[in-house]
């Protein structure tokens, strides 16, 4: 019995480092892919005048890699959701569907590739979901600033 929950252990063990160093290479994979989108956005003169572009990209990249929960270098309709959630605003079936093919431009595509996302991100067009991660990037700056201890309360602070 011993001897077998040790070979137990030791495959488990094998497997839980194999996979995590797969992992790894699946995700700095996909960074370098993004990079190369990245770098041909930056080259794109329609981008030319967008101010901060670089650290710009970086954000959605971080973004956009935090979502694409199946590693494929898309975001599907649970990471939507997912997104969304995790932002406090959880939409329906139709409402994701919605949001994503005005995002992707068709009803038909039922994925966010990296360049539909930027496109979305930098271009003029205001999509609900741009919307809610501009707004979610506020919120975050203003959660930042205030640093310390919470200011000492007087009697000239109560109702």
């Amino acid at each position: 019995a011993l001897n077998s929950s040790l070979r137990l252990l030791l495959f488990l063990k094998y497997w839980f480092f194999t996979g995590g160093k797969a992992f790894g290479l699946l995700k700095s994979q996909q960074e370098e892919k993004l990079n190369g989108i990245n770098e041909a956005f930056l080259t794109d003169p329609k981008y030319e005048g967008e101010e901060d572009l670089a650290s710009k990209l970086e954000m959605f990249k971080k973004k956009y890699m935090e979502f694409d929960l199946n590693d494929k270098g898309e975001i599907d309709i649970m990471g939507l959701k997912r997104m969304l959630e995790k932002l406090g605003l959880a939409k329906t079936h139709l409402e994701l569907k919605k949001m994503m093919a005005e995002v992707v431009g068709s009803s038909s595509k039922d994925t966010i590739s990296y360049n539909d996302f930027l496109n979305m991100m930098l271009g003029k067009r205001n999509a609900i979901l741009k919307l809610i991660l501009m707004f979610e990037g506020m919120a975050k700056e203003e959660e930042q600033k205030e640093v310390g201890p919470p200011r000492r309360k007087t009697f000239s602070d109560l109702p």
